[in-house]
Formats: C-alpha cells, sequence, structure tokens
C-alpha cells in the first residue's frame, strides 16, 4: 500500500543495477514478479546482481518501491520463509 511501510524480499534481478552516487534503481524478482526499487544511500558489501535481499521501505506515487533501507542476504536460509518458498516453488514450475 501506497505511503505505509514494509518490507519485499527477492533477488536482484541480473543487468538491472544502476548506481549514480549513492542513488540506485534496480529491479527485484521472485522469478514470476518484478518491481523496480529506487534507493539512496550505502548498499551492503554483499549486495549483487542474481543475490538475495530484503528491502524495507514504501511504495511511491510512480509505481516502484522506494526503499529506507537494504539487506543483502548471503543464503536462502536468511531471506523471510515466505520469499524463499516463493523462489524454490517458481524453480519447481520450470
Amino acid at each position: 500500500p501506497q505511503g505505509k511501510s514494509f518490507r519485499i524480499g527477492g533477488l536482484v534481478q541480473p543487468g538491472s543495477v544502476i548506481k549514480d552516487d549513492l542513488l540506485v534503481f534496480f529491479t527485484l524478482t521472485d522469478n514470476k514478479k518484478t518491481i523496480e526499487v529506487h534507493f539512496e544511500g550505502i548498499l551492503p558489501d554483499l549486495f549483487r546482481e542474481g543475490q538475495g535481499i530484503v528491502a524495507t521501505g514504501s511504495m511511491s506515487d510512480e509505481f516502484f518501491f522506494l526503499a529506507t533501507e537494504v539487506l543483502a542476504k548471503h543464503d536462502e536460509n536468511y531471506m523471510p520463509p515466505e520469499v524463499a518458498e516463493a523462489l524454490q516453488n517458481s524453480s519447481a514450475k520450470e
């Protein structure tokens, strides 16, 4: 919901990361759907394309997720359970 803070998680889509100083734009995917994410700040060292992340923020007026915090996860065991399950189910169907 617009204006309300919540968390999203998934994989950083390869080829989607654009950096401009502290501004970062990337696409987050669960292998079914995608969402554009905008973040201003320093990314964690483990942030990589194809890597799992969890972002906290809110939806903007322009239909992208404005992240206030980005956490990189080195292993799907550290993802929220619903995100890990969605990724597993998506991979199983391919």
